[in-house]
């Protein structure tokens, strides 16, 4: 009796038939490689899904499936998109505002040690530009930081839980903490977020203000550095301008953007900007010059992010920092390096890579459903293959950032 012979003949040949027809370099492998190699038997066999084109071929032509997959599952990208991601007319993330934006050091909120709490998130960029500040201002020790996880699946609102119940409001998540201390507030509970004990206020929610807040939290024990000296304040201003809307910004409107103009611009704006302060850094050691500010501060979470994470899952490694930017790459290193005495806080403490990548490509699921997070070099193994001449030492963080007036006539 002929048996018609199709492509799957191979796949119903009996486990012992194809063994015995094995070539003898094949079959002087051992069991184990045997099994491995002898991919169409029992438990080896590859999945292949729902074979879906096998068995709707002869009713739907492929053309049609295919483009209806395709669409279905781009409405329901773009819905998640959104949702996770404002966007314009044109496909381009627009950045959220912020609700509240106290200064510290104004009649409502008086310059005081340990009346203030930050709650920060190791992933997020904006809340690394605020631990920074912190550190390089040495005030740790006067200004208690509550460490957030990400968890969307946890939270009742956002995406921050706290490791333990807040030990004031109780809350278990940022949107707790926000309800407790301002019940009517409906906006996005966002962080960083800067809030006053004694008051049992929220102070502000918005990044760039709560850096120069603590730049102007002067008090006993801190490094006496300033930030943003006021004779450099409108070039810390272009800077900061520059940078936020086409850097710090810019990766996430590349990484958000839902249409490819969208993108392409937003692509070609990044890189600009990362030219422009590549020239900046090979002529000076710091953005504005001799001395590192709020500028620095600003540019060196995303720098830190880039190769890792931006370049990848937000689509904009067309130029790496590693390897296309090397004297902001060498600006990152001596920034690193900078040390504030009598400080357990240092600016080198205030990022993880391992947790925001792991943050990265698990949580913002619409671009990396699989949730796979790529292997990632060790940032110290770069430090380890330059040469002990290469590697800035440890410098006191005084010969970094100009001293504050104040500080400089009390010494």
């Amino acid at each position: 009796m002929n048996h018609a012979v199709g492509p799957r003949a191979s796949v119903d040949v009996p486990c012992h038939r194809a063994a015995s027809a094995m070539p003898p370099s094949y079959a002087c492998l051992g069991k184990r490689s045997r099994a491995r190699n002898l991919t169409t038997c029992g438990a080896t066999r590859p999945k292949k899904g729902l074979s879906i084109l096998e068995w709707t071929g002869g009713v739907i032509p492929q053309g049609v499936l295919v483009s209806g997959v395709k669409a279905a599952w781009k409405a329901a990208w773009l819905t998640f998109m959104r949702e996770l991601a404002p966007q314009d007319a044109e496909g381009a993330y627009v950045r959220p505002t912020y609700s509240f934006e106290g200064v510290l050091g104004s009649p409502d909120f008086p310059l005081e040690t340990g009346r203030y709490r930050l709650y920060l998130g190791n992933p997020c960029p904006w809340c690394h530009r605020v631990g920074l500040a912190l550190a390089a201002r040495g005030l740790s020790d006067h200004v208690e930081v509550v460490h957030l996880l990400d968890d969307a699946e946890r939270a009742s609102r956002g995406g921050w839980v706290l490791r333990a119940p807040d030990p004031v409001s109780g809350a278990r998540d940022l949107r707790g903490v926000y309800d407790s201390l301002s019940p009517r507030y409906r906006g996005r509970c966002t962080a960083p977020l800067l809030v006053d004990l004694a008051a049992r206020r929220i102070v502000c929610n918005e990044s760039s203000l709560i850096v120069r807040s603590l730049n102007a939290l002067r008090l006993p024990g801190d490094s006496g550095v300033d930030l943003a000296p006021q004779h450099l304040l409108p070039e810390i201003e272009r800077w900061n301008d520059r940078i936020q809307a086409d850097i710090n910004n810019g990766v996430y409107r590349c990484g958000f953007a839902t249409t490819q103009a969208a993108y392409e611009a937003a692509e070609f704006s990044l890189h600009q900007a990362l030219e422009t302060v590549e020239s900046a850094l090979a002529a000076s050691p710091f953005l504005c010059g001799a001395a590192a500010t709020e500028a620095d501060l600003r540019l060196l979470p995303t720098v830190q992010r880039f190769d890792a994470v931006y370049a990848t899952l937000f689509r904009c490694g067309r130029r790496r920092i590693a390897h296309d930017y090397p004297a902001v790459d060498a600006w990152k290193a001596r920034l690193l390096a900078a040390h504030v005495p009598g400080q357990a806080l240092q600016l080198q403490d205030c990022y993880d890579q391992a947790d925001a990548a792991r943050s990265y490509y698990t949580q913002l699921f619409p671009l990396n459903p699989s949730g796979i997070v790529p292997v990632l070099e060790d940032p110290g193994k770069s430090l380890e293959r330059q040469g002990a001449e290469e590697r800035p030492a440890p410098v006191p963080i005084t010969s970094i950032f100009q001293v504050h007036p104040q500080k400089a006539l009390a010494a």
